[in-house]
Protein backbone atom coordinates (compact mmCIF):
# COMPACT_ATOMS: atom_id res chain seq x y z
CA UNK A 1 0.00 0.00 0.00
CA UNK A 2 1.31 3.51 -0.77
CA UNK A 3 2.18 5.67 2.21
CA UNK A 4 -0.63 8.06 3.16
CA UNK A 5 -0.38 11.79 2.70
CA UNK A 6 -2.00 12.57 6.06
CA UNK A 7 -1.67 10.82 9.41
CA UNK A 8 -4.34 11.86 11.92
CA UNK A 9 -2.84 11.50 15.41
CA UNK A 10 -5.43 11.51 18.21
CA UNK A 11 -4.29 11.66 21.83
CA UNK A 12 -6.92 11.15 24.51
CA UNK A 13 -7.27 10.87 28.26
CA UNK A 14 -10.57 10.18 30.03
CA UNK A 15 -12.53 11.19 26.93
CA UNK A 16 -15.17 8.46 27.09
CA UNK A 17 -17.93 10.90 26.21
CA UNK A 18 -16.10 12.46 23.28
CA UNK A 19 -13.67 9.99 21.73
CA UNK A 20 -16.11 8.13 19.47
CA UNK A 21 -17.11 11.34 17.70
CA UNK A 22 -13.45 12.38 17.38
CA UNK A 23 -12.38 9.09 15.76
CA UNK A 24 -15.44 8.89 13.52
CA UNK A 25 -14.81 12.45 12.34
CA UNK A 26 -11.44 11.26 11.04
CA UNK A 27 -12.55 7.91 9.65
CA UNK A 28 -15.52 9.37 7.74
CA UNK A 29 -13.42 11.93 5.85
CA UNK A 30 -13.96 11.60 2.09
CA UNK A 31 -10.23 11.48 1.49
CA UNK A 32 -8.51 8.15 0.85
CA UNK A 33 -4.83 8.88 1.54
CA UNK A 34 -5.02 8.88 5.32
CA UNK A 35 -4.45 6.82 8.44
CA UNK A 36 -5.89 7.29 11.92
CA UNK A 37 -3.69 6.68 14.95
CA UNK A 38 -5.13 6.85 18.48
CA UNK A 39 -3.06 6.85 21.66
CA UNK A 40 -4.89 6.48 24.96
CA UNK A 41 -2.86 8.15 27.69
CA UNK A 42 -3.75 5.79 30.53
CA UNK A 43 -7.45 6.66 30.76
CA UNK A 44 -9.27 5.53 33.90
CA UNK A 45 -12.76 5.66 32.39
CA UNK A 46 -14.31 3.73 29.50
CA UNK A 47 -12.24 5.37 26.75
CA UNK A 48 -10.18 2.23 25.91
CA UNK A 49 -13.32 0.12 25.62
CA UNK A 50 -14.82 2.59 23.16
CA UNK A 51 -11.65 2.57 21.07
CA UNK A 52 -11.50 -1.22 20.80
CA UNK A 53 -14.82 -1.16 18.92
CA UNK A 54 -13.10 0.45 15.92
CA UNK A 55 -10.99 -2.65 15.32
CA UNK A 56 -8.48 -2.55 12.48
CA UNK A 57 -9.84 0.72 11.08
CA UNK A 58 -7.48 2.58 13.42
CA UNK A 59 -4.01 2.03 14.84
CA UNK A 60 -4.69 1.94 18.57
CA UNK A 61 -2.18 1.86 21.39
CA UNK A 62 -2.63 2.45 25.11
CA UNK A 63 -0.26 3.64 27.83
CA UNK A 64 -0.68 1.65 31.06
CA UNK A 65 -0.27 4.87 33.07
CA UNK A 66 -0.86 8.53 32.31
CA UNK A 67 2.29 10.05 30.79
CA UNK A 68 0.95 13.35 29.49
CA UNK A 69 -0.38 14.65 26.19
CA UNK A 70 3.07 15.37 24.77
CA UNK A 71 4.23 11.77 25.26
CA UNK A 72 1.00 10.42 23.73
CA UNK A 73 1.23 12.68 20.68
CA UNK A 74 4.91 11.86 20.18
CA UNK A 75 4.18 8.15 20.35
CA UNK A 76 1.42 8.52 17.80
CA UNK A 77 3.74 10.49 15.52
CA UNK A 78 6.38 7.75 15.83
CA UNK A 79 3.86 5.26 14.41
CA UNK A 80 2.79 7.55 11.56
CA UNK A 81 3.71 6.96 7.91
CA UNK A 82 2.14 10.07 6.39
CA UNK A 83 4.06 13.01 5.00
CA UNK A 84 2.01 15.32 7.23
CA UNK A 85 0.77 14.91 10.79
CA UNK A 86 -2.74 16.15 11.61
CA UNK A 87 -3.08 16.43 15.39
CA UNK A 88 -6.50 16.07 16.99
CA UNK A 89 -7.39 16.04 20.68
CA UNK A 90 -9.80 13.36 21.83
CA UNK A 91 -12.50 15.84 22.79
CA UNK A 92 -12.52 17.70 19.44
CA UNK A 93 -13.61 16.69 15.93
CA UNK A 94 -12.73 17.35 12.31
CA UNK A 95 -15.32 18.78 9.96
CA UNK A 96 -16.23 16.47 7.03
CA UNK A 97 -14.27 18.47 4.45
CA UNK A 98 -11.12 19.02 6.51
CA UNK A 99 -8.66 16.41 5.23
CA UNK A 100 -9.50 17.03 1.57
CA UNK A 101 -9.01 20.76 2.17
CA UNK A 102 -5.68 20.20 3.94
CA UNK A 103 -4.55 17.84 1.19
CA UNK A 104 -5.20 20.37 -1.55
CA UNK A 105 -3.29 23.06 0.33
CA UNK A 106 -0.25 20.90 1.11
CA UNK A 107 -0.18 19.50 -2.42
CA UNK A 108 -0.36 22.97 -3.95
CA UNK A 109 2.06 24.78 -1.60
CA UNK A 110 4.16 22.15 0.25
CA UNK A 111 4.19 24.03 3.59
CA UNK A 112 6.04 23.04 6.73
CA UNK A 113 3.15 24.18 8.92
CA UNK A 114 -0.55 24.50 8.22
CA UNK A 115 -2.76 26.22 10.79
CA UNK A 116 -6.45 25.32 10.57
CA UNK A 117 -9.45 27.26 11.81
CA UNK A 118 -11.58 26.21 14.80
CA UNK A 119 -15.22 26.79 15.60
CA UNK A 120 -16.36 26.46 19.21
CA UNK A 121 -19.23 24.16 20.05
CA UNK A 122 -21.07 23.32 23.25
CA UNK A 123 -22.62 19.96 23.96
CA UNK A 124 -23.27 17.77 20.92
CA UNK A 125 -21.52 18.45 17.64
CA UNK A 126 -23.57 20.72 15.36
CA UNK A 127 -24.85 19.48 11.98
CA UNK A 128 -22.24 19.44 9.25
CA UNK A 129 -22.21 22.62 7.15
CA UNK A 130 -22.48 22.47 3.34
CA UNK A 131 -19.22 21.49 1.61
CA UNK A 132 -17.11 24.62 1.04
CA UNK A 133 -16.27 25.64 -2.52
CA UNK A 134 -13.06 27.44 -1.66
CA UNK A 135 -10.54 28.02 1.08
CA UNK A 136 -9.12 31.40 2.02
CA UNK A 137 -5.62 31.39 3.44
CA UNK A 138 -2.44 33.41 3.86
CA UNK A 139 1.06 32.14 3.09
CA UNK A 140 4.07 33.20 5.18
CA UNK A 141 7.76 32.34 4.80
CA UNK A 142 7.72 31.00 8.38
CA UNK A 143 5.58 31.02 11.53
CA UNK A 144 7.13 34.15 13.05
CA UNK A 145 6.16 36.12 9.93
CA UNK A 146 2.46 35.55 10.75
CA UNK A 147 0.66 38.92 10.86
CA UNK A 148 -2.86 37.78 11.73
CA UNK A 149 -4.23 36.31 14.97
CA UNK A 150 -4.66 32.58 15.37
CA UNK A 151 -6.28 30.67 18.23
CA UNK A 152 -3.67 28.25 19.55
CA UNK A 153 -5.36 24.89 19.29
CA UNK A 154 -3.61 21.54 18.96
CA UNK A 155 -6.49 20.18 16.89
CA UNK A 156 -5.83 22.85 14.23
CA UNK A 157 -2.15 21.98 13.82
CA UNK A 158 -0.81 20.23 10.73
CA UNK A 159 2.96 19.81 10.43
CA UNK A 160 5.28 18.12 7.98
CA UNK A 161 6.42 14.93 9.70
CA UNK A 162 10.10 15.35 8.80
CA UNK A 163 10.16 18.87 10.26
CA UNK A 164 8.31 17.72 13.39
CA UNK A 165 10.84 14.95 14.02
CA UNK A 166 13.78 17.26 13.30
CA UNK A 167 12.45 19.72 15.90
CA UNK A 168 12.24 16.98 18.54
CA UNK A 169 8.45 16.79 18.63
CA UNK A 170 6.36 17.84 21.61
CA UNK A 171 8.23 18.67 24.81
CA UNK A 172 7.00 16.05 27.25
CA UNK A 173 7.84 18.13 30.32
CA UNK A 174 5.37 20.93 29.51
CA UNK A 175 1.60 20.80 29.12
CA UNK A 176 0.37 24.35 29.65
CA UNK A 177 1.67 26.32 26.64
CA UNK A 178 2.73 23.08 24.93
CA UNK A 179 1.63 24.13 21.45
CA UNK A 180 3.35 27.50 21.88
CA UNK A 181 6.51 25.61 22.82
CA UNK A 182 6.31 23.41 19.71
CA UNK A 183 5.71 26.41 17.47
CA UNK A 184 8.80 28.08 18.92
CA UNK A 185 10.75 25.00 17.90
CA UNK A 186 9.25 25.29 14.41
CA UNK A 187 9.15 29.08 14.26
CA UNK A 188 11.73 29.39 11.47
CA UNK A 189 11.38 25.88 10.04
CA UNK A 190 9.70 26.95 6.81
CA UNK A 191 6.60 27.98 4.92
CA UNK A 192 3.43 28.41 7.00
CA UNK A 193 -0.16 28.54 5.75
CA UNK A 194 -2.87 30.13 7.89
CA UNK A 195 -6.45 29.10 7.03
CA UNK A 196 -8.95 31.94 7.49
CA UNK A 197 -12.04 30.09 6.26
CA UNK A 198 -13.79 27.70 6.29
CA UNK A 199 -13.69 26.13 9.75
CA UNK A 200 -11.77 22.87 9.87
CA UNK A 201 -12.23 21.75 13.49
CA UNK A 202 -14.99 21.63 16.08
CA UNK A 203 -13.38 22.73 19.35
CA UNK A 204 -15.55 21.45 22.18
CA UNK A 205 -16.12 23.70 25.17
CA UNK A 206 -16.75 21.81 28.42
CA UNK A 207 -16.04 22.07 32.14
CA UNK A 208 -12.68 20.26 31.96
CA UNK A 209 -11.08 22.36 29.18
CA UNK A 210 -7.49 22.99 30.25
CA UNK A 211 -7.61 26.56 28.97
CA UNK A 212 -9.89 27.47 31.89
CA UNK A 213 -6.91 27.15 34.28
CA UNK A 214 -5.25 30.55 34.09
CA UNK A 215 -2.47 30.24 36.68
CA UNK A 216 -0.81 27.13 35.16
CA UNK A 217 -0.82 28.82 31.78
CA UNK A 218 0.95 31.85 33.23
CA UNK A 219 3.57 29.53 34.74
CA UNK A 220 3.85 28.03 31.27
CA UNK A 221 4.65 31.47 29.84
CA UNK A 222 7.53 31.82 32.30
CA UNK A 223 8.75 28.35 31.27
CA UNK A 224 8.82 29.35 27.61
CA UNK A 225 10.67 32.58 28.42
CA UNK A 226 13.31 30.66 30.40
CA UNK A 227 13.78 28.22 27.54
CA UNK A 228 14.21 31.09 25.09
CA UNK A 229 16.73 32.80 27.38
CA UNK A 230 18.69 29.55 27.65
CA UNK A 231 18.88 29.23 23.87
CA UNK A 232 16.69 26.15 23.62
CA UNK A 233 14.82 27.39 20.55
CA UNK A 234 16.47 27.68 17.11
CA UNK A 235 17.26 30.98 15.43
CA UNK A 236 19.67 32.55 17.90
CA UNK A 237 20.22 36.29 17.97
CA UNK A 238 19.27 36.62 14.31
CA UNK A 239 15.61 35.91 15.11
CA UNK A 240 15.52 37.11 18.74
CA UNK A 241 13.59 40.30 17.98
CA UNK A 242 10.91 38.44 16.03
CA UNK A 243 10.53 35.85 18.78
CA UNK A 244 10.42 38.50 21.49
CA UNK A 245 7.66 40.36 19.63
CA UNK A 246 5.70 37.11 19.43
CA UNK A 247 6.26 36.57 23.17
CA UNK A 248 4.89 40.06 23.75
CA UNK A 249 1.53 39.05 22.34
CA UNK A 250 1.50 35.93 24.51
CA UNK A 251 2.39 37.89 27.65
CA UNK A 252 -0.29 40.50 26.95
CA UNK A 253 -2.98 37.87 26.37
CA UNK A 254 -2.34 35.97 29.61
CA UNK A 255 -1.85 39.17 31.60
CA UNK A 256 -5.27 40.27 30.40
CA UNK A 257 -6.83 36.85 31.11
CA UNK A 258 -5.42 36.82 34.64
CA UNK A 259 -6.75 40.27 35.48
CA UNK A 260 -10.17 39.62 33.92
CA UNK A 261 -10.60 36.39 35.93
CA UNK A 262 -9.52 37.89 39.26
CA UNK A 263 -5.90 36.73 39.40
CA UNK A 264 -4.69 40.29 39.77
CA UNK A 265 -1.36 39.51 41.44
CA UNK A 266 -0.38 37.02 38.73
CA UNK A 267 -1.41 39.35 35.93
CA UNK A 268 0.39 42.43 37.22
CA UNK A 269 3.46 40.39 38.15
CA UNK A 270 3.67 39.11 34.58
CA UNK A 271 3.26 42.66 33.27
CA UNK A 272 5.97 44.00 35.56
CA UNK A 273 8.39 41.22 34.64
CA UNK A 274 8.00 41.37 30.86
CA UNK A 275 6.40 44.70 29.93
CA UNK A 276 9.00 45.45 27.24
CA UNK A 277 7.93 42.38 25.29
CA UNK A 278 4.44 43.86 25.04
CA UNK A 279 6.01 47.09 23.73
CA UNK A 280 7.77 45.09 21.02
CA UNK A 281 4.51 43.38 20.07
CA UNK A 282 2.75 46.75 19.80
CA UNK A 283 5.55 48.16 17.65
CA UNK A 284 5.40 45.14 15.35
CA UNK A 285 1.63 45.48 15.01
CA UNK A 286 2.08 49.15 14.17
CA UNK A 287 4.65 48.28 11.52
CA UNK A 288 2.25 45.76 9.99
CA UNK A 289 -0.47 48.42 9.79
CA UNK A 290 1.92 50.73 7.96
CA UNK A 291 3.33 48.17 5.53
CA UNK A 292 0.12 46.12 5.18
CA UNK A 293 -0.66 42.49 5.87
CA UNK A 294 0.23 39.63 3.60
CA UNK A 295 -2.53 39.21 1.02
CA UNK A 296 -5.32 36.68 1.41
CA UNK A 297 -5.35 33.98 -1.28
CA UNK A 298 -8.21 31.79 -2.45
CA UNK A 299 -8.03 28.22 -3.66
CA UNK A 300 -11.03 26.52 -5.28
CA UNK A 301 -11.72 23.15 -3.72
CA UNK A 302 -12.11 20.08 -5.89
CA UNK A 303 -15.42 18.26 -5.61
CA UNK A 304 -13.78 14.85 -5.75
CA UNK A 305 -11.32 13.61 -3.11
CA UNK A 306 -7.67 14.48 -3.70
CA UNK A 307 -5.45 11.49 -4.45
CA UNK A 308 -1.82 11.25 -3.47
CA UNK A 309 0.90 9.33 -5.22
CA UNK A 310 4.13 9.50 -3.17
Amino acid sequence: MPEPLLSVVIACYNHEGFIRAAVESALLQEFPSKEVIVVDDGSRDGTPEVLTTFGASITFTRFPVNRGAGAARNHGASLAKGKYLVFLDGDDALLPHTLALYAQLVTARQPTLLLGHAAHCYGKLPPAPPPPREVQFVEYPDFFAKDRPWVYNTSCLVVERAAFLAAGGWSEDIFYQDIQDLLNKLGIAGKTLLVLSPDTVWYRMHTTNAVRRVQPFIEGVYTLLRKAKNGVYPGGREHKLRRDAWFGGLVFYWMKEAISTGFYRDGFALLAARWWLIVLAVLRRGAVRITGRKPVETLSLQESPVSHNP
